[in-house]
């Protein structure tokens, strides 16, 4: 069985973007809710500071949207190459 590259990237960058989008939001609202996970995110992600309101929030978002579909693709792409082939039914 072989993974649907475009479906995996598109999967993992909605997750991980969400998930960024969500913390990010959250953090807004409760100022000391996911800060080392924001911090952790502002040492990977540069010009990215989640302290700086709702545009670092949408900054974030976008940074993790393309690493979530890079990813994705990769993971899709490098199961696709190592997964042993199915073999044909014999009839």
């Amino acid at each position: 069985m072989k993974l649907s590259t475009r479906a995996l990237a598109w999967t993992s960058a909605l997750l991980w973007g969400g998930a960024v989008l969500l913390t990010g939001i959250l953090n807004l609202v409760w100022p000391k809710y996911g800060v080392a996970f924001l911090d952790t995110l502002r040492s990977l992600y540069p010009g990215y500071g989640a302290t700086s309101g709702f545009v670092g929030v949408i900054v974030g978002t976008l940074y993790a949207l393309v690493v979530g579909t890079i990813c994705g693709a990769l993971v899709a792409w490098l199961y696709n190459r190592f997964a042993k082939p199915e073999s044909a039914p014999t009839a």
